[in-house]
């Protein structure tokens, strides 16, 4: 079966390719590369032993995508990545935000419903919650008021495709909203290539150990949590990629509830910014340079996914650790600087 995976040279795009031809899939990809590399084809056909196809196609430009559609017209699915993602750089250029990341969305969606096989997974996010009132979250929470334009591109997402749905009865579509997707695969063949200061914070905390970045900042350590600092859910990139295999699988044997549905991707356990810096410690064997700075704006004090519904409903759980993740994410750092 022919699946399609629109940005799927970036870090979870990439992971789940290759978790798409391990299983048998045909893979099409889309990228624009503005925030990838061509070289992660070359990591992704090192360890499949197979090449997927890959077309340099801006999702921006309409007609592009129609061609494209038209010459590829039997996917069976399609797994859209591409979008903008960094949240601070979505404050200062909101309508890059929107058009990136709502215009291609639109794009696809119309092109899906001329298919026979109108199979779609988005790639969501926690950032639809916001603060949660309560913890750990679950796909029922309320979405709350975006704190950012970025944040504010997943709910209309979400929204453009649930209208989607109701008006196209043979649409099938699921939402995987992420909490925080880290590490790299173990072969270190393909991993988390940020351009630029990394806005996230394990490539920045292995950029530092490696000597590109002279300190990590810890924005707060005043926060009401144990130890002081925010707590994310920090899931193994491959279990992130795992869970598109097993959602693309219930679409195709149209298996699901309703013709749109949620799911949280995350490992149900928190871990404060100060235990992932002393995980990494641990597994690298590497005293981490760090200070602690004043509070950053935007920043939910905590943050960590109910994973009932997705272990229990998708057939689906983590299988890493945090130590697993930090270790690959230092493996990978490692091999990339030499």
């Amino acid at each position: 079966m022919k699946v399609l995976v629109t940005g799927g040279l970036g870090f979870i795009g990439s992971h789940t390719v290759v978790e798409l031809q391990n299983k048998g899939f045909e893979v099409v990809i889309i990228d624009n590369l503005s925030n990838s590399s061509i070289e992660v084809l070359d990591g992704i056909t090192k360890i499949t032993k197979k090449k997927p196809h890959f077309e340099k196609l801006d999702l921006k430009d309409r007609l592009s995508v129609n061609q494209f559609f038209n010459k590829h017209n039997d996917i069976a699915g399609v797994i859209h990545f591409a979008a903008s993602k960094a949240v601070g750089e979505s404050v200062k250029e909101p309508l890059m935000y929107y058009e990136n990341n709502i215009n291609t969305l639109v794009y696809v969606l119309q092109q899906i419903c001329q298919l026979e096989s109108k199979n779609f997974i988005f790639s969501s996010s926690c950032t639809v919650y916001g603060q949660a009132d309560e913890l750990p979250i679950t796909e029922s929470a309320p979405v709350k008021p975006a704190e950012s334009p970025y944040g504010n591109t997943k709910q209309i997402g979400e929204e453009i495709i649930r209208d989607t749905c109701k008006v196209n009865e043979d649409l099938n579509a699921i939402a995987l909203r992420y909490f925080n997707p880290i590490g790299a695969h173990p072969s270190s063949d393909i991993g988390e290539l940020p351009i630029g200061v990394p806005q996230n914070l394990v490539p920045y905390i292995t950029q530092t150990a490696i000597g590109l970045r002279d300190q990590l900042s810890v924005f707060g350590d005043d926060y009401p949590t144990p130890d002081g600092t925010c707590i994310r859910d920090y899931i193994h990139v491959v279990d992130v990629a795992k869970a598109h295999v097993i959602a693309l699988e219930r679409l195709i044997e149209n298996k699901g509830d309703s013709n749109f549905e949620v799911f949280n991707l995350g490992t149900g356990k928190g871990s404060s910014v100060l235990e992932v810096i002393q995980s990494f410690e641990k597994v690298s064997g590497q005293k981490l340079n760090y200070k602690i700075v004043d509070r950053r704006e935007g920043d939910v004090i905590a943050a960590y996914a109910d994973t009932t519904h997705a272990n229990d409903v998708l057939g689906w759980k983590t299988e890493s650790t945090l130590d697993d993740a930090m270790a690959s994410a230092w493996n990978w750092e490692k091999k990339i600087r030499n």
